[in-house]
């Protein structure tokens, strides 16, 4: 039997102390020594076998505790992480996690809670996806303009000092090539400013 200690962070800006130290403390309390770390920094919404999860999952043998600080660590959606527990569960491997206090074992009261959190966790992104495009279209309802002002934008853009002469060569038909070759600019930017003024 191994105890592993799963560690996930989303960014690097993250760091896996907290985690790591939540693993350890619980492993003091109930007396058992992780075996073995698996830290990874990658979103969980990446797909299953680009993370090192993936592979863990595979070298699993009976009996093995697969321990996380919580079960967000593992998978963000439903279907996934009924998927890593079936995967564990098959193997008569347990889950545990540290936050929620499961203790997922292979047996039909740990499949029904793996299902009901899971089923949990899946309804409560939904809701929270909901709430913020029904914000954002209500926002978008009453005419105002997602983002930073487009005056604070504007102030750093190279061509705001020359908007008229833009709009004029603009006019005329030149091409956004030929109007960044006369702008001493490159063509991405000219065809940046062009999109943003809304020409």
């Amino acid at each position: 039997m191994s105890v592993i200690g799963y560690i996930r962070v989303s960014s690097n800006k993250q760091t896996c102390e907290h985690q790591y130290f939540e693993i350890e403390q619980f492993a003091k309390q109930n007396n058992i020594t992780v075996d073995r770390w698996v830290k990874e920094t990658i979103s969980s919404r990446k797909p299953l076998n680009k993370r090192q999860l993936s592979q863990l999952l595979d070298e699993l043998q009976p009996n093995d505790i697969l321990i996380a600080a919580e079960i967000s660590r593992l998978g963000r959606s439903l279907l996934e992480v009924m998927r890593i527990l079936e995967n564990c569960l098959n193997k008569n491997c347990r889950v545990w996690t540290i936050k929620e206090n499961y203790r997922l074992g292979n047996d039909i009261q740990s499949k029904v809670m793996a299902f009901a959190f899971g089923l949990s966790a899946e309804i409560e992104r939904n809701l929270i996806s909901q709430r913020t495009k029904a914000s954002l279209d209500n926002i978008r309802a009453t005419g105002k303009r997602l983002g930073r002002p487009f005056s604070a934008q504007s102030k750093k853009l190279k061509l705001s000092s020359n908007t008229k002469k833009v709009k004029e060569l603009w006019d005329m038909g030149f091409t956004k090539y030929r109007i960044a070759k006369i702008m001493c600019v490159k063509h991405t930017t000219i065809s940046r400013f062009i999109n943003r003024m809304g020409w």
